[in-house]
């Protein structure tokens, strides 16, 4: 009799508050035979997916972290493909969401070219919890963003570098960067992005985002380097890097001058904000 086989399950496994997980994902997570875990998944997260499980899957650690010994992807693409056409309910685990920065386009094309399909399980990326943890809005129209751009700090083996001078430029128009895997190399980031950008620009860091000892720290692109030595800020850790991570007084101001620069374009409804945004910077505001 031929083997069965089920689909590969690539799994977000989101930024490490367990309650973060979507209902899917534990779904997937309970019926698994087999899970590869990414280093980034919170020991947390597979307690509670797992609690309780009359037959618990098999665990198989696949670790990868920037700058750190690392489980070669090659191997976990073939360990995958293995366990998948020996009949095994596989689920490949990651932090965060898989389609973003989690080398799910190679191992989707790896599982497809072996016979065996994919599905992806979507997870709340890192750098959307950092956000949240910082009060922070991506596209705050009070700071003029009309769009975010996601980058890593780690180019990968054999890959080119970010064009930083073309992300620079994309966030002097107002466009929110939310930089992933930053931190090692913020000094040339900073330096690059500078260019085109003030020192005075908002930063926020946010270190192990939604987890209970989460860090959030404002400084700003000048003040960065400095801030996270001080700080002590190790990875995993997300630098969002715009107006939006202003001060909420920052922020009013910003959108008190679109409003008086295009009073059409406003009304009321831009007044009632303005109005609540200095009442909420009167109460004050902050972490």
């Amino acid at each position: 009799m031929a083997t069965e086989l089920h689909p590969v399950h690539l799994v977000g496994a989101g930024p490490g508050d367990p309650e973060l997980l979507t209902l899917k994902a534990l779904r997937v997570l309970r019926q698994a035979t087999v899970i590869l875990v990414d280093d980034l998944v919170g020991e947390q997260v597979l307690q509670t997916a797992l609690a309780e499980l009359a037959a618990p899957p098999r665990i198989v650690r696949v670790g990868k972290r920037g700058g750190c010994a690392s489980t070669p992807q090659e191997f976990i693409e073939k360990l995958m493909l293995r366990e998948a056409l020996a009949g095994e309910r596989v689920v490949r685990l990651k932090g965060g969401d898989p389609l973003v920065f989690g080398r799910a386009g190679e191992e989707i094309a790896a599982l497809r070219a072996g016979g065996v399909d994919v599905r992806i399980v979507n997870g709340i990326t890192s750098g959307l919890a950092a956000a949240a943890s910082a009060g922070i809005g991506w596209t705050d129209r009070r700071a003029g963003a009309q769009g975010v751009l996601l980058v890593t700090g780690h180019a990968g083996h054999g890959c080119d570098e970010p064009d930083w001078g073309a992300i620079a430029q994309a966030a002097a128009s107002g466009v929110t960067l939310v930089v992933y895997m930053g931190v090692a190399r913020a000094a040339e980031i900073v330096d690059r992005l500078r260019v085109a950008l003030p020192a005075a620009l908002p930063v926020a860091i946010v270190e192990r985002a939604s987890a209970a000892d989460e860090v959030v720290v404002r400084t700003t692109l000048g003040g960065l380097v400095d801030t996270l030595a001080v700080e002590r800020i190790g990875s995993p850790a997300i630098l969002v890097i715009g107006r939006v991570a202003g001060s909420e007084a920052e922020l009013v101001s910003q959108y008190e001058a679109q409003t008086m620069a295009h009073p059409t374009n406003v009304g009321s409804e831009a007044a009632e904000l303005t109005i609540r945004g200095v009442g909420r910077s009167a109460q004050g505001v902050g972490r």
